[in-house]
């Protein structure tokens, strides 16, 4: 690749991959959000987290993998089987 970022429409800039559907990953609140930056805040609560132990699946993209980066420490990530669902 030569280092230019795909645009929003372009094709591989979903989350969906030529081989198949994106993986997919289960993200569990498992820390408290007292006392924690704001930023870090918001991410929790864009990614569907409400209380501790609530849990939520998505599809790895790039955005939730960054958001998921950030907030790390404060959550636990496994791996969704897709033929488990």
């Amino acid at each position: 690749m030569d280092g230019r970022v795909k645009a929003k429409g372009a094709p591989g800039a979903s989350g969906v991959s030529r081989n198949g559907p994106a993986r997919r990953v289960k993200v569990t609140l498992r820390r408290s959000l007292i006392g924690r930056p704001e930023p870090q805040r918001r991410i929790i609560w864009s990614l569907g987290l409400r209380r501790i132990g609530s849990a939520r699946e998505h599809s790895l993209s790039p955005s939730v993998a960054g958001a998921l980066k950030r907030v790390g420490h404060l959550v636990s990530i496994e791996e969704v089987d897709h033929a488990a669902r």
